[in-house]
């Protein structure tokens, strides 16, 4: 573990296409190109020997690393201290727009801001997860790193002409560049990795560096500006929102899971899963997050992007549905799950997995989250149109003949199908939402088929779903098993927050699966789901424990483990999927479930409070 900076211990940087992880030792330990499913380039973080890194470090002695966000921006500043000196290091992606590029570039700028100091800087890139080969070849403006199938990384020096010897000259190391940077205070100096482009490297001047530095500032700042967040938490929540729009894929709008595969939700544990596709659900409470924020533009994106999904299986007939539960950022659905064989895995935990074997699930839920969505964005403003709402039809007459069977469930277990309750209440959901749409705009529909079959839904879960044993709904049916997927049940309207029932079940949850404010999503000893090994509280589940007790009218105690896990954040405000009882994070990270729960968490106690305070 020594050899691994913590999963917690890195800031997120990116261009909207990708996106790339830096240590607070200044270490690029992951970065994949040119999309955030492409094949990694620098993969340090899952094999600190083969998987490759680029690092900017202070060459000798002892120093002190602190690391923070410029004010407003995914711009990254990772400080050094000693008795000699104190420099940064400026990370950032300039921003590629909309426009689907192969061409990406990361700039690295070196300030020194007191005394002298040398720092050391060496890249070593490993191409297709360090499965491909390549040559580097150096010139007097740079060098490029070419691999065998012609892609390559070109690094451009930002420096004066007049001033090359405070950089000393590109050097060889069997397959990566090592070189040094002599600055004084004042001086600052740096490069840029750019994927694709012509390959050529050459001299970038201060001057031209300054102006991309000041327009991706302009960037970001101006998009922030759109929030209409003015509550409590607002730093917190806008850290949130500037971090989900790095994990956005802006050609698309689709969101990422996370933008990194295979970090442990267990050190030296299997439960090791590739993150960085689209997720329906995960992608539907983004429209939540996003419109409660003032993010028009993303919503409506991401609302189209998901209109595609349910028009192109429209009509076709699957075992699964016409809904996959996960796609590629560009909407394709090839996600075949492989392991690296050759990497050790982060701090050894193996196997690494790339793809994702889940894909192929039936998950009854993401009908329901999608219909929430898309009811959610027309309440404010923004309707599907007639093509959409024709595919939605067929996808509503399929889900009406198959809500009724067992199914893999939220958490993508492996141990086999189940009647999940919580499919139940999501399909209840999806029958609700089309029937309000079918009222409001006078659609087109089946509404007594739909009504029908919400109330068996509702039944049936009112039946089933509960245990008299443990005085609560339960994750399936014939279990007294508890998941805290249901705390969503208050939240999407299928039981008030008041009834008796709903605050048993609460209260039973508290019991089973809150340790102090974190919360598990279920025990897997009392619920077997075919793999090996335990886990960490889910960060998602307290933060929709909170928004629960909000809505319950128990305002402290929302407000308490609110703030409790603030103190959970790395220290950028970034969480991963899980909590270790450590308290340190693991997962795949930054994770925007997560984030996304903590932005309708901060929305609706904001607003509870603010109606006690009234």
């Amino acid at each position: 573990m020594d050899d691994y900076p913590l999963i917690e211990d890195h800031g997120l940087i990116g261009d909207l296409q990708t996106a790339a992880l830096v240590s607070t030792d200044g270490a690029v330990d992951w970065f994949c190109a040119p999309r955030f499913d492409s094949p990694s380039v620098f993969g340090g973080l899952l094999d600190k020997d083969a998987g490759g890194h680029c690092t900017v470090r202070p060459r000798h002695g002892v120093y002190a690393t602190k690391q923070l966000y410029l004010p407003d921006t995914a711009i990254l500043v990772t400080r050094y201290m000693t008795e000699a000196g104190a420099g940064e290091v400026h990370d950032f992606m300039p921003v590629t727009g909309t426009t689907v590029t192969d061409r990406h570039r990361l700039v690295r700028m070196v300030r020194c801001v007191r005394g002298r100091m040398t720092f050391e800087v060496e890249i070593a890139p490993r191409f297709d997860y360090g499965r491909r080969p390549h040559r580097v070849h150096i010139t007097t403006h740079g060098a490029t790193f070419e691999a065998d199938d012609g892609t390559h990384l070109t690094v451009h020096p930002i420096r004066e002409p007049e001033d090359e010897r405070l950089i000393d000259v590109l050097a060889d190391r069997r397959d990566a560049l090592h070189f040094t940077m002599t600055l004084e205070a004042g001086q600052e100096r740096g490069l840029v990795l750019e994927w694709g482009g012509d390959g050529t490297p050459r001299t970038i001047r201060l001057a031209e560096y300054t102006e991309e530095f000041h327009e991706t500032v302009r960037y970001w700042r101006s998009w922030l500006h759109q929030s209409r967040y003015t509550g409590r938490w607002r730093e917190t929540v806008e850290r949130s929102a500037i971090t989900l729009k790095l994990m956005t894929f802006a050609p698309t709008g689709a969101v990422v899971a996370a933008p990194t595969a295979a970090l442990p939700e267990q050190l030296g544990g299997e439960r090791n899963w590739d993150y960085r596709f689209t997720w329906i659900r995960d992608a539907s409470f983004s429209v939540y997050a996003l419109l409660g924020l003032g993010f028009t533009e993303e919503a409506q994106t991401f609302i189209q992007w998901l209109t595609d999904r349910v028009r192109e299986r429209a009509g076709r007939d699957s075992t699964t549905g016409p809904l996959n539960i996960m796609y590629r950022v560009d909407g394709s659905s090839d996600l075949d799950e492989q392991t690296l064989d050759h990497w050790a895995g982060y701090a050894g935990s193996a196997p690494v997995r790339i793809g994702n074997g889940a894909a192929g699930q039936l998950q009854l839920d993401i009908y329901g989250e999608a219909l929430d969505s898309i009811y959610f964005a027309h309440r404010h403003g923004h309707p599907m149109g007639h093509h959409g709402w024709t595919a939605l039809l067929t996808n509503l007459d399929w889900l009406v003949d198959h809500w009724d069977q067992a199914e893999e469930g939220l958490w993508e277990t492996r141990g086999g199908r189940q009647d999940f309750t919580y499919g139940r209440v999501m399909s209840w959901v999806a029958f609700d939402r089309a029937l309000r749409l079918a009222d409001v705009n006078g659609r087109p529909a089946d509404p007594a088929r739909w009504r029908r079959a919400r109330d068996a839904c509702y039944r049936q879960v009112m039946t089933k779903g509960w245990s008299e044993t443990r005085q609560g709904f339960v994750q399936h049916y014939g279990s007294d098993v508890l998941d805290s997927s249901l705390l969503r049940m208050a939240t999407v309207g299928f039981i008030t927050p008041q009834d008796p029932l709903w605050t048993s079940t609460l209260a039973a949850m508290e019991e089973g699966l809150v340790s102090d404010s974190l919360v598990y999503r279920y025990d897997p000893e009392a619920s077997p789901d075919g793999l090996a090994g335990s886990e960490g509280t889910f960060s998602l589940c307290t933060f929709m424990y909170v928004d629960a007790l909000a809505r319950a009218g128990r305002t402290d105690r929302a407000r308490l483990v609110f703030e409790k896990m603030m103190g959970y954040a790395n220290h950028l405000g970034l969480y991963s999927e899980e909590i270790a009882p450590t308290g340190r994070q693991l997962g795949n990270f930054p994770q925007a479930f997560t984030h996304l729960a903590l932005v309708d968490a901060a929305l609706t106690l904001n607003a509870a409070l603010d109606r006690g305070r009234d």
